[in-house]
């Protein structure tokens, strides 16, 4: 089968949280993802959700052994300089982030509080 045939789709990261209303404050309510959907298999067992926004999409876990803490992403986002404003606008006490200017391009990383680390760069700057 060549690389062509082998039908494959977007992958989706899932990166491992340890506290629910932690990961909703920074997530949906700094980043502006929105919870696409949630399970758990019983009330009192861990969280595993799927949030998005625009085409980028995120699982987030607090199971033991669904992923690694201190993962980096990197994410492609359109209009960088007005994501940042928006980021910003929102006071969120626990970062400002800035864009850095990179030899391959311009890229603005925030971390989250479980020690994940995302990268957001404009593409058409990506080399």
């Amino acid at each position: 089968m060549s690389d062509q045939q082998a039908g494959l789709g977007l992958a989706i990261p899932v990166l491992r949280i340890f506290d629910e209303a932690k990961a909703r404050e920074f997530y949906l309510d700094f980043l502006g993802f929105a919870l696409v959907w949630e399970h758990r298999f019983s009330d009192d067992l861990p969280l595993y959700a799927e949030i998005a926004l625009g085409d980028c999409c995120l699982h987030l876990s607090e199971h033991h052994g669904d992923a690694c803490p201190g993962s980096r992403l990197r994410i492609a986002c359109e209009d960088l300089d007005a994501y940042q404003r928006s980021l910003l606008d929102k006071h969120y006490g626990y970062a400002r982030p800035g864009i850095d200017e990179q030899p391959w391009g311009r890229e603005m990383t925030v971390a989250d509080p479980f020690g994940n680390r995302l990268t957001f760069f404009d593409p058409s700057e990506d080399d």
